[in-house]
Order: structure tokens, then sequence, then C-alpha cells
């Protein structure tokens, strides 16, 4: 034991006497640690998938892939984050007048065109004038709201908008790429359409034309070049490449010959190989896109559906993680308010009824509805009649959907789940042109599986679809009468306070998830593909596929080290 002993004492003077010498080194120096700084540089290629027709913000409505490189090369009174808050483009400032009808908005006094000429009001007012002559090329709605507004030019730098009334959601109108009036100006909006300076664009955003790349007449891409004379935060990139696929599949292909660096649109045949392609960051975003079940609760076949606790029976019965997961492979987010998830307006107070079928019978049983005799299958409910007749009722309603595959799926998957709970479940598959030109504006449904697209206007304005005053000609296809809601929505489109919309929003969310009119399914989720190679990109969720680019100046693929 005494021998040990000394052996271990010999071995801790040793380590005691290595670890002075190597505090008391200084041959080596300081450690020195580096750190990585984007820089200018680098040349972006991407696989659009779709077809050129005009690069012309206002002639891009209904084409995603003109529509995202319009977003580079042409600049906008105003855009959003991903929130959908409003941000400055063209506009440095802007003042609201107290009523909320007027609104001045101040041009940046750097902002020229790509060749040189300075942004003025003109180019603003000639826009959103050829905007309302934009039949076919331009949602009605966008062209019946600005034939409603007065547009005057207060100087060169200034520009006055007059409302007929006051409209919170007046921001969103503006998010539309601004054109050059000493191009297009002796023009009619025909003569537009079918001009060729819509392949030879003039903008005034952070990218401008360098070439397009052509094949027999055929355009195979188009090559966009940093403006160095951006008024804006320029970006890193020197050039972006795009170039056309006909399908997601040919563009996969293109990017593992090292061809592209990133895809705009991944279909479902691909996204198992870009999931596990280690080569490639996937940005995954929320689609502006929300899957609701509608129910008419002013159907006289189905008046059941006017009691809160089978509505919320119904979807307490239902396995909404389920559908996303088995169904859409996991590409959904569960929706829990009629609120897109992560706008502004959005609230994660709101609570939403858990999947729990014993929870969902206790509600039906509550309300009624049992299970007459071992025989039976569908609950029922003894109804007496006005002249005192009595009948048992049966819980089974027919339920709408567009006629696809996956809806068809969605669709199954909910009867399944009610059918758990002894609800009877009738599914009618229609055209999708049917179900929204037809049965919801006729109300001639008694539940629908619809999908809202919400691409156009981030601002949350339920009003259109829930609203006393939209039951009968409008969006109110539920033909929900609710004087509470209805007193919230039609306040918050006036209000111009953002704080004040946020909180009358907020209780509208609320009161909505505890009378469930609709059931929220989910909200579809959009992929995005790009190269390691490429650095700096962060997506939020988005209105369209085009909002991908909002960082664009962040982006790098150059970087040079420095001593921290």
């Amino acid at each position: 034991m005494k021998k040990i002993r000394w052996q271990l004492i010999t071995i801790f003077l040793t380590g005691l006497v290595v670890g002075i010498l190597l505090l008391t080194d200084t041959s080596t120096g300081p450690i020195q640690v580096f750190e990585s700084h984007p820089t200018s540089g680098g040349i972006y290629r991407e696989g659009l998938v779709g077809q050129i027709q005009r690069l012309n913000p206002l002639l891009s409505w209904y084409n995603d892939v003109d529509d995202d490189v319009c977003r580079l090369l042409f600049s906008s009174l105003v855009t959003r984050d991903t929130r959908g808050n409003p941000q400055g483009d063209l506009a440095i400032d802007w003042g609201i007048s107290m009523d909320g009808m007027t609104y001045n908005f101040a041009i940046n006094p750097d902002a020229k065109w790509h060749d040189g000429q300075p942004v003025t009001a003109d180019d603003v007012i000639f826009t959103f004038e050829m905007l309302k002559n934009g039949s076919g090329y331009i949602p009605a709605d966008v062209i019946n709201f600005w034939n409603s507004v007065k547009i005057n030019p207060v100087d060169p730098k200034t520009i006055q908008f007059v409302l007929d009334e006051a409209f919170a959601p007046f921001f969103d109108y503006l998010n539309v790429g601004i054109l050059p009036r000493h191009i297009y100006g002796g023009m009619t909006f025909e003569e537009m359409v079918e001009s060729k300076i819509n392949i030879q664009p003039i903008g005034s955003g952070p990218f401008r034309l360098k070439e397009l790349v052509q094949e027999n007449g055929v355009i195979l891409g188009v090559t966009i070049e940093n403006n160095g004379n951006y008024y804006g935060r320029k970006p890193f990139l020197d050039e972006i490449q795009f170039t056309y696929y006909s399908d997601s599949g040919l563009a996969y292909q293109a990017y593992q010959q090292g061809l592209i660096d990133g895809i705009s649109y991944v279909s479902d045949d691909i996204l198992s190989n870009v999931l596990k392609d280690e080569e490639m960051n996937l940005y995954t975003a929320r689609r502006p896109v929300l899957s609701m079940v509608f129910f008419n609760l002013d159907n006289r076949n189905v008046e059941f559906l006017q009691s809160k606790n089978v509505r919320q029976a119904l979807m307490t019965g239902l396995n909404r993680e389920r559908i996303v997961n088995k169904i859409l492979g996991g590409q959904g987010i569960i929706a829990n308010s009629p609120i897109l998830y992560g706008n502004w307006a959005y609230t994660s107070e709101v609570i939403a009824p858990e999947y729990n079928q014993e929870k969902a019978t206790e509600l039906l049983v509550k309300e009624g509805y049992i299970i007459a005799s071992e025989q039976e299958r569908v609950r029922t409910k003894e109804i007496t009649s006005v002249d005192g007749n009595t009948e048992r009722k049966a819980l089974s309603f027919t339920l709408v959907y567009p006629d696809d595959d996956m809806h068809h799926r969605v669709a199954e998957q909910i009867q399944q789940d009610w059918g758990r709970i002894n609800v009877l479940l009738n599914l009618e598959a229609v055209s999708y042109d049917d179900l929204v030109n037809h049965i919801l504006p006729d109300r001639s449904y008694e539940a629908a599986l619809v999908d809202l697209n919400l691409s156009v206007y981030p601002d949350p304005d339920p009003y259109p679809f829930w609203d006393q005053t939209q039951i009968s000609s409008g969006q109110n296809y539920t033909q929900w009468n609710n004087k509470t809601i209805s007193q919230y929505l039609e306040t918050a489109r006036v209000e111009t306070d953002r704080a004040e919309r946020a909180r009358l929003y907020k209780n509208f969310q609320i009161l909505f998830m505890e009378e469930l009119p609709a059931l929220p399914l989910y909200n579809t989720v959009y992929n995005y593909p790009v190269s390691q190679k490429v650095s700096g990109i962060s997506i939020g969720p988005i209105y369209r596929p085009s909002d991908r680019f909002l960082n664009i100046s962040d982006w790098f693929m150059v970087s040079r080290s420095s001593v921290k």
C-alpha cells in the first residue's frame, strides 16, 4: 500500500509541473478565433417550374413564375413582412387622416428606374389607373376597389389616395409592382398586353434584366443582375439565373446534374427524394390556404347543426393530426383559428378542442343523441313536431367535397372519424367549379369541405366570410348570424390602430372557436429546396411563392473571414 501511495504522489507532482509549464508557455501566442462575413459575389441558379409569359407586374397575377421574377425587378409602394405587416418599399413614409379615408405617401428621393430615370408620383398614378382597365388579367375585386379610389399627385415625390370610406386593409392593395410611365405611358392596357417590352422590362427593384436565354425563339431562361443604383439595401448576390422547366421532376434532375441550385416548386412525386438529399436545405413555410368544413347553419334538413354542442362534438371527434400525417404526409399544419397561423392578427390564446372520442360522445348524449337500440348504428334524438307527433331523427348529413384524390381521402377520413362516434356522414364528390360557383353561393349544401385561398391579401379581414351582412348575397356561406362577431369585424376593418384591430380579432377568434360555425382543419405548406452553397435564406409564412425572396438582400454565396 505504501509503494502505491508514493507512485500516486509522483504522478500528481509530475502532472502539476506539466500544467504550470503549459500555462506559462507563450511561444504559440493567443488563440485566434475566425468568424465568417457575407460579402458581394456569387451567382444563384434556380429552376422555375412553369413557363414565362410576361415580365410585367400587372400581368403576372395568375402566373407564379412571372411573379417570381417581377418581384425582384419591380418595386411596389408598400410591401409586407412575413406576418403581413406593411413595410415601406418605394414609400419611405406615410400618413393617415383621422377618419381613415386619406393616405399620403412619400416616395424615396433616391428611387430610380433601371434606365436612370427617377421614380415619381406620376408613375404610381399611371400604374393604378392602368390597373383599372385590366379585366381578365387582374382580379375583379382589385379592379372594383381601385375604381372607388381617387389618386392625386401632391408633388413629384408625394402621392395621395382618397377612399370613399375607411378601409383598414387598404395597404394590401398597394403591394403592386409600379410601372415606368415613360416606357408604357402611350399604351392602352390591350396594347401593353401585346408589347414586346414585357420581355425587356425596366423596373426599379434590387435586380435588373441582364439577358434572356433563348433557343429557336423560345425563352428558356432569364438572367438578372444586381442593380447597383438600387435605393434600398443592395443584395450580396451578383446574379440570379432562372431556368424554366415543365415539371418538378425535370428541375430536380437538373439539380442533380449541377445545373441549378434551387427549385421553385416541389411536387409530391419528388418530395421524398428532396427530403433525403443531404446536399439540400429544405425550407418549409405555411401557405395561405386554410382547409375547413363549412356547416350550413340555416338548412332545415340539418337543424341539428345549429346546436353548439353538436358542432363541438364533431370537432372533438375529428382526428386532424391523423389527416395531416396520414393523408398529407406531414405536409400541413393543424389550424386552430379562422385566421392564418403566423399572421399579425393570429392569437395563440385560442383553445381548439383536442381529439377525444369519449368527450365527443358525451356532448352528443348531452344534446339528446343516443343509440336507441343495439341494432342501430346511428345516433338519433326524439323530436316532437308542431302537431304533437314524435319521431326519432338520425344524426346524419352529407358532406360535399372537391372531386380529386386528396380531398376524397380527407373526406373519407372525416367520415370514418365521425362514424366512430355513431354519426352517419354521406359523401358527395362535386367539381371544384360547381362547388365554388353554385353550391356554396346557392347555400344548397349541408356540409362542405372547402379550401379558403387567402393568398392575395395578408390582412386577415374575416368580414366577407363571417359577417351578418354577407349571409344572403356575400361569402358568408355558413349563414352564421352572430351580432357580436359582426360588431367585431365591422369595427376592425375601419379601425386604423393596429393594436386595437388585433384585440378585436383576438375576440373574434376566441368566440369563433367556441361556436364553431365551421371546423378549421389544416394549412398546407410550401417547400423550397436550395443547395447548401446558398446561405442567409430565411422564409416565414408566405402569401404567394415569390415571398421566398422577401429577404433576398441577405442571401449570399461568398464570405470572408476575420479574426474575432
